[in-house]
């Protein structure tokens, strides 16, 4: 049997042998196939109903992995943060500033953080498209190390994310330099075993949940991978905020 029978066997048997029908701790062969039987007869006649149990036990994976990375995930001092510190939900965003979809989601996570006081927002460089992705990560990273606030990162964040041609050493430290940063600092700091472990925090983070491409996102105990678009993103974060499925 696959993972998800033997899930639902366990919880038929459980059911059975609560409504008095059996009460052994272990069934006949005869009495498995009735119940495996019933089973199949039961998902063949309503095939919606594994599609909920998958998603269930995504979510519920999802919420293990958060619970087993939790320190790194959403409260690593490398990290950036945005919008509200003390949000009630926390919207993560894996992006790399080469990444053409992260370009277009920038516009709705600035929406999101304008729109929603209580959102708090956390961001992870993961340049995986080339070496420039990995040069800008570096520059980005390093400005964190002397922005605790955010506020000139996310400028930062923004003309490089949202400007055009590809992001690169250069054009980063370029951006870096509008946007206020020490440079003599941020060039130093650009290869400091600091900027490294942030890096490293953020594709061992990727591992850990099977995210392989950008943009991607981890809000409550769901993954969401790709530009999904702000009304997904919104509605990801209500699901959270009222912690169900739906809301």
């Amino acid at each position: 049997m696959t993972a998800l029978f033997r899930s639902l066997f366990a919880i038929a048997v459980a059911v059975v042998a609560f409504s008095g029908v059996a009460q052994a701790q272990s069934f006949t062969p005869q009495q498995r196939g009735e119940i495996e039987t019933i089973i199949r007869d039961y998902f063949i006649k309503h095939p919606e109903m594994i599609e909920e149990l998958q998603a269930l036990a995504a979510s519920e994976k999802v919420k293990r992995l958060i619970g087993e990375n939790k320190d790194m995930l959403l409260n690593s001092p490398r990290q950036v943060t945005l919008g509200n510190p003390k949000g009630d939900v926390t919207m993560v965003e894996f992006f790399d500033y080469n990444c053409g979809y992260c370009k277009r989601a920038l516009d709705d996570m600035m929406t999101l953080m304008k729109n929603d006081p209580n959102l708090r927002i956390v961001l992870k460089e993961m340049p995986v498209l080339s070496q420039g992705s990995m040069e800008a990560a570096q520059v980005a990273a390093a400005l964190a190390m002397q922005d605790k606030s955010g506020k000139r990162y996310l400028d930062f964040h923004q003309k490089l994310l949202g400007g055009r041609g590809q992001a690169d050493k250069a054009r980063a430290l370029a951006v870096a330099k509008e946007a206020g940063a020490d440079m003599a600092r941020l060039e130093k700091d650009m290869t400091s075993p600091e900027v490294k472990t942030a890096l490293e925090e953020s594709f061992k983070l990727a591992e850990a949940f099977n995210i392989q491409g950008t943009p991607s996102y981890v809000i409550g105990n769901e993954v969401l991978v790709g530009a999904v678009g702000l009304k997904e993103l919104q509605s990801k974060i209500n699901a959270a905020r009222c912690g169900k499925a739906t809301c």
